[in-house]
């Protein structure tokens, strides 16, 4: 999956500089060239997935109140009849005989 903070063929235009140790710069070297990126496309693809992923993952929202309700009346709503859905979840899985 492809970040969608970056997108391909899109132009750069912000510098983002770090130091780092010759030892860690080795590494992240090694490991672009085993994928075949620059060292700063394999840095940018990684950064950018683990900063998805972190957000992603995130369990505190922050609402106020009158969104907060609209959240609670959602999660209080109960589900509508979905016959696929309920053929789909209990129907076995190909890993099961």
């Amino acid at each position: 999956m492809q970040p969608s903070s970056t997108k391909a063929n899109s132009p750069r235009d912000i510098n983002i500089n770090i130091r780092a140790k010759r030892t860690q710069r080795d590494l992240i070297d090694q490991a672009a060239e085993m994928l075949g990126k620059t060292r700063s496309d394999f840095m940018l693809e990684t950064a950018c997935r683990e900063a998805e992923e972190l957000l992603l993952d995130q369990r505190i929202f922050h609402l106020d109140a009158e969104r907060f309700k609209q959240f609670q009346a959602l999660l209080d709503t109960p589900p509508t009849a979905n016959p696929k859905l309920r053929e789909l979840m209990s129907s076995k899985g190909p890993w099961e005989d």
